[in-house]
């Protein structure tokens, strides 16, 4: 089913107000954006990047047209926290979600109204504005509606839970459920929500290719459940020995859950292609900045076997962790004619740097009181890149973490919300120690102590998402 048959087009004819010249090089018009967020994909999962198992070849050319970051970090180590602090710039010692947490009857708890957003940035600057995807930031009507946070269009899962399943009896168009005839949450169905939001990205480039868009497309994939339609999967059925996947913590089973997995990842990868071929298509190749990241870590669940494909690569820990393999994602950015192809750079930077980039790139004003850092000047080879003095995150879940990233160093504390365990501070140096195997922090008292106090500096307390340990050092 097309996006015309099902989706009420709210945009056509909408007044245009041109936005000012781009901050840098010599562009007539300010650059298209296209974010787009995997779910749940780890660090070693694309060829890249390492994977040897799983083909994602137009993601490996994206990276040879343009810039692949190997030291880059999303938000958090889950879902939603993750995408508030891209949307927002703030790292999770500010933001204003610091993890998953949902609201009845569906929906997380939502971003408030005085948050501002990369897509309330861009649309004060004339631009046409559209998520497809997973929202995960609240539900329709509330604060966190992605139609109060800057987008003129949403179509997708507004809720996380909701998103488990890739044949959903409905999706959301704006704040409208839109229903799926033919699906009912099994394995399979008639209509697959990536094909569905994949066609709604097409048209939305379409729609809009005589005016600045911004595009924010965070996919589904390839977070559980494991569902693929049969063409993707005979790409991979039988390749390797594969046993059945029973099902667990409220996902499907899946008679071939390796082919499956690998599957959703090659899907993903064609349609990225497909939305790269729609640029391309519409002559706006040299007109749009593309840039792909991941939310998170790959999944420690046993379905996929993220194990089998080395899906975090050298990196320890997967979702849910703030070790390296957690939050370390493999990013790519593409901007044909400025970005030199086949770059690769080690600067260290994170979900919180994407909106003060776009506001340098696109003519914006990112908000002061954020955490991020343009780093335009790395992805241009125009100037000296800044640096951060530190990357921080903590994570009341999973047992209770706080990590902190300044150079080379790493600082990782754990166990702060159970009532057993180490809670001291580990340190790595990742120079030559990327996968965390050795702590050194008896080795450099002195370097412990600092990044302790960067820790405590770097957060205030939440109301919301309260951190005990944490808040009563603060």
């Amino acid at each position: 089913m097309r996006r015309r048959d099902f989706i009420k087009h709210s945009l056509a004819g909408a007044a245009f107000t041109a936005a000012p010249a781009v901050v840098r090089g010599d562009q007539r018009r300010p650059p298209n954006v296209v974010l787009i967020v995997a779910d749940d994909l780890g660090y070693g999962e694309l060829g890249c990047y390492g994977q040897t198992k799983i083909r994602t070849p137009r993601l490996d050319r994206l990276a040879a047209e343009g810039m692949r970051f190997t030291r880059f970090y999303c938000g958090q180590a889950v879902c939603a926290p993750s995408r508030c602090v891209l949307m927002t710039g703030k790292h999770t010692g500010h933001a204003a979600i610091r993890d998953n947490k949902e609201v009845q009857p569906e929906g997380q708890q939502p971003l408030p109204d005085s948050e501002f957003t990369i897509a309330e940035m861009l649309k004060a600057r004339g631009y046409a504005t559209a998520a497809i995807g997973k929202w995960g930031l609240g539900p329709p009507g509330s604060s966190g509606d992605p139609n109060r946070q800057g987008f003129d269009e949403f179509f997708g899962y507004n809720c996380q839970r909701h998103a488990h399943n890739y044949y959903p009896r409905y999706l959301y168009y704006n704040d409208e459920r839109m229903p799926l005839p033919g699906n009912d949450r099994g394995l399979t169905g008639k209509l697959y929500a990536p094909d569905l939001m994949l066609d709604e990205a097409l048209g939305f480039i379409r729609d809009n290719k005589d005016r600045p868009f911004f595009l924010y497309y965070p996919t589904t994939v390839p977070h559980l459940a494991l569902q693929v339609p049969g063409d993707s999967l005979n790409e991979y059925k039988g390749e390797w020995p594969d046993r059945p996947y029973e099902g667990k913590s409220g996902y499907l089973p899946h008679p071939s859950p390796r082919a499956a997995y690998a599957a959703m990842i090659t899907r993903m990868d064609r349609d990225i292609g497909r939305i790269l071929d729609e640029l391309s298509a519409q002559g706006l190749d040299d007109d749009t900045l593309v840039i792909f990241s991941s939310d998170n870590g790959p999944t420690y669940l046993e379905g996929p076997d993220t194990d089998f494909f080395d899906s975090n690569g050298p990196l320890r820990g997967k979702k849910g962790s703030l070790y390296e393999g957690g939050i370390r994602v493999p990013t790519i950015a593409r901007w044909k004619g400025r970005v030199q192809p086949g770059a690769v750079s080690d600067w260290a930077g994170a979900f919180w740097d994407v909106m003060p980039t776009l506001a340098d790139l696109c003519g914006g004003e990112a908000p002061e009181g954020i955490d991020g850092v343009s780093f335009a000047p790395a992805l241009l080879g125009e100037g000296a890149q800044p640096e951060h003095d530190y990357l921080y995150w903590e994570f009341s879940a999973y047992g209770g973490q706080q990590a902190l990233c300044a150079g080379e160093w790493k600082a990782i504390r754990q166990n702060l919300t159970r009532k057993e365990g180490d809670r001291s501070i580990q340190l790595y140096n990742l120079r030559d120690d990327v996968g965390e195997e050795h702590d050194v922090a008896g080795d450099h008292p002195e370097i412990v102590q600092r990044l302790h106090e960067m820790m405590q500096k770097a957060r205030v307390p939440s109301s919301v998402f309260p951190f005990p340990a944490l808040d009563r050092e603060s």
